[in-house]
C-alpha cells in the first residue's frame, strides 16, 4: 500500500478573503451528522455561497473560473472555531490539496495534517500578491515545494513556512497513520499476539 509522500503540490488556486474564517463557515454545523464524510464537498462554505447568491455575487467556490483549483489561498487565522474534522474533510474532498494562509487555527491545522492536506503560511503581502495574481489570471499554476519551502507562480517565488516535524511527516508519508499500520500488518499481528489483554477472550 504505502502512504503518499507529499513534496510538491501544484495546480490552480482559489482565493477566500477574510480573517478568522471559522469552521462553521467552512462546513455549517447541520452537516456534521455524517460519519463517513461522503458528499461533504457539496456543502463547503454552503451558507456563504447562498448569501453571495442572494446578494447577486458569485462565491469563489461557485465561480466557474476557479473550478478544479487544488490550492486554497486564505487570510489570517483560517479554520478558527470549533474542532470539526468535517471542515478539512470537505475541502479535501472538493479537491483542495494545500492551503496557503497568513496563519491557521491550531486544531484545523492538525486535522488537516491527518489527511495529508498541506497547510503552509506566508506573510500577508505575499498571500495578497498570490490572491491578486489568481484573480487576474485564474489559469495561473502555483507550485508549492515543501522541501524547498517555496511557492512559485508566474515568475513569482515566495518563501513559505511549515514546522519541521510537519514537513517531514508529509515528505515521508507518515501523515497516513492507518496506511503505516497496514504496511506493517504482519508485524502488528505478531505484537498483538503477545499482548495478554488482546488474547484469551471467549464469545
Amino acid at each position: 500500500m504505502g502512504a503518499d509522500k507529499i513534496r510538491i503540490i501544484d495546480g490552480r488556486a482559489l482565493p477566500i478573503f477574510g480573517d478568522d474564517m471559522d469552521t462553521d463557515r467552512i462546513m455549517p454545523a447541520r452537516f456534521l451528522k455524517s460519519i463517513t464524510f461522503d458528499g461533504l464537498e457539496q456543502h463547503v462554505f454552503e451558507d456563504d455561497r447562498l448569501e453571495a447568491k442572494r446578494s447577486g455575487h458569485v462565491h469563489p467556490f461557485d465561480d466557474p473560473k476557479f473550478q478544479g483549483a487544488s490550492i486554497l489561498l486564505a487570510d489570517r487565522n483560517f479554520g478558527a472555531g470549533s474542532s470539526r474534522e468535517h471542515a478539512p474533510q470537505g475541502l479535501h474532498r472538493w479537491g483542495i490539496r494545500a492551503v496557503v494562509a497568513q496563519s491557521f487555527a491550531e486544531i484545523f491545522f492538525g486535522n488537516s495534517l491527518m489527511m495529508g492536506l498541506a497547510c503552509v503560511t506566508a506573510p500577508a503581502k505575499d498571500v495578497e500578491a498570490l490572491m491578486s495574481l489568481v484573480n487576474r489570471d485564474p489559469q495561473a499554476t502555483l507550485a508549492i515545494d515543501l522541501q524547498a519551502r517555496t511557492c512559485q507562480a508566474s515568475g513569482l517565488t515566495i518563501a513559505i513556512a511549515i514546522p519541521d516535524h510537519v514537513r517531514d511527516t508529509l515528505l515521508t508519508g507518515a501523515w497516513d497513520t492507518t496506511g503505516l499500520l497496514l504496511d506493517r500488518y504482519e508485524e502488528v499481528n505478531a505484537v498483538s499476539a503477545k499482548l495478554p489483554y488482546l488474547n484469551g477472550f471467549t464469545n
